[in-house]
C-alpha cells in the first residue's frame, strides 16, 4: 500500500471510529497537503493555518523549555480544532464538534500521526542534485528596455 493510500484510509478509520471528528488533514510543515479527509472546508487552507499554528506553538515550546511541541489545539463555540505532530515533517489537524472525550481522542489521534509519520518518514527523500565545483554560480543577463509610458502609477498619500 502506498503513503497517499494509507494516509487516506487512516483518516477515513479514524473519523468512523470516533464520531466527533468531522474531517483530518495530513500537512507538511510547509503547509502543503498531503492528505485529506475534510468535507465543507478548504483543506489547503487549514494546511497552511496548521503549519503556521505550529511554527507559533514550537516556538512558545522551545522559550518556555518544557519539552517538544506535543498537540496545538483551537477550542470554539462548537468543537475543537487539535494539529498534532506526524513524523519528522507533517501535522495532523483534526476538526471535532465535540470534546466529551478530549483524552480519548488525543490518544487515537496521536496513534493515527504516529502511523502515518513513520509512513512518511520511511519515505525516499527527494534531493537536490550536487552543484558542480566548477560550473559558474552567477548568470548574468539583460533584460529588454521598457518603452513608453509606465503602466502602473502609486496612489496618493492621504
Amino acid at each position: 500500500m502506498d503513503v497517499d493510500t494509507m494516509v487516506g484510509t487512516e483518516l477515513l478509520r479514524l473519523r468512523r471510529r470516533r464520531p466527533e471528528v468531522t474531517g483530518g488533514v495530513l500537512a507538511g510543515t510547509d503547509g502543503m497537503v498531503i492528505g485529506s479527509d475534510l468535507p465543507g472546508t478548504d483543506a489547503t487552507h487549514l494546511a497552511a493555518l496548521a503549519a503556521a499554528g505550529f511554527g507559533v506553538a514550537s516556538r512558545v515550546a522551545a522559550t518556555v523549555r518544557r519539552g517538544e511541541f506535543r498537540e496545538a489545539m483551537v477550542c470554539t463555540a462548537t468543537g475543537t480544532v487539535v494539529t498534532y505532530p506526524a513524523g519528522q515533517d507533517a501535522l495532523l489537524t483534526l476538526v471535532a464538534d465535540s470534546t466529551d472525550d478530549l483524552e480519548g481522542l488525543h490518544a487515537e489521534a496521536r496513534a493515527v500521526a504516529h502511523r502515518a509519520g513513520s509512513a512518511l518518514d520511511a519515505r525516499p527523500r527527494v534531493t537536490a542534485p550536487a552543484l558542480d565545483a566548477r560550473a559558474p554560480h552567477v548568470v548574468t543577463t539583460t533584460l529588454p528596455r521598457r518603452t513608453g509610458a509606465p503602466t502602473w502609477r502609486r496612489p496618493p498619500i492621504r
